[in-house]
């Protein structure tokens, strides 16, 4: 995997990879065994269950920040790194609310929001580029094992939130059904969420950290 200047972006989140892709498997031994709901959520969307990679966000991305700030590799200013980083929350939440808005219907409302999550998951690297890049490759490890999982449940309908679909959800074929609840959401908007939420805590952390020494990052 690629470097960002001094410091190999899979050394860096091999460990949190891992961790993460235990939390996958653990939220989907939970649902299937019908434990406690408060901690595996069934429900679709499964908002709420405690058990979950999406908590793992905020650690890693100061892990990851306070990582690259000590081998010299800060943005050149932290201001302009939040500032683009609550820009692209600002797209990215403009998206979603037009691929709600789509209702899975309306294809070129669907499409123009999908434009706009990805827009916004790109617009930190303009701040912070390496970690921008760091979050990315994280997103990618961490999501892609649970496109698999929403897969397999929704070809075995297995009850769980990987398989549950939105209100209204329109009668289509199997692959137009997981590309538009599994696929996709996986690799765009909870991707640009990773990228987005990972730079705020990192920006904050590394600003409270406040090294003697920084060094500005070369992009």
């Amino acid at each position: 995997m690629s470097q960002t200047n001094s410091v190999s972006i899979w050394r860096l989140i091999m460990v949190p990879g891992l961790i993460t892709l235990g939390v996958t498997i653990l939220r989907l031994a939970g649902e299937l065994g019908h434990w406690s709901e408060t901690l595996f959520n069934p429900a679709p969307g499964g908002g709420g269950g405690l058990v979950g990679i999406v908590w793992l966000v905020p650690i890693f991305g100061i892990y990851f920040a306070l990582k690259l700030a000590g081998a010299g590799e800060r943005p050149a200013s932290l201001g302009k790194a939040t500032g683009l980083a609550f820009l692209g929350m600002v797209v990215l939440v403009a998206g979603g609310y037009l691929g709600a808005l789509s209702q899975f219907k309306n294809a070129a409302i669907g499409g123009a929001g999908l434009v706009l999550v990805v827009a916004g998951a790109l617009i930190p690297l303009a701040g912070w580029r390496a970690l921008g890049k760091v979050l990315i490759a994280y997103g990618l490890v961490a999501r892609i094992p649970v496109a698999v999982v929403n897969f397999l449940a929704l070809r075995g309908s297995w009850g769980t939130h990987y398989d549950g679909l939105p209100p209204n959800f329109p009668e289509m074929g199997f692959w137009p059904k997981y590309i538009q609840v599994g696929l996709l959401p996986q690799l765009t908007i909870w991707i640009g969420f990773t990228v987005i939420l990972g730079s705020l805590f990192g920006i904050a952390a590394t600003a409270i950290a406040r090294p003697k020494a920084p060094a500005p990052e070369t992009t």
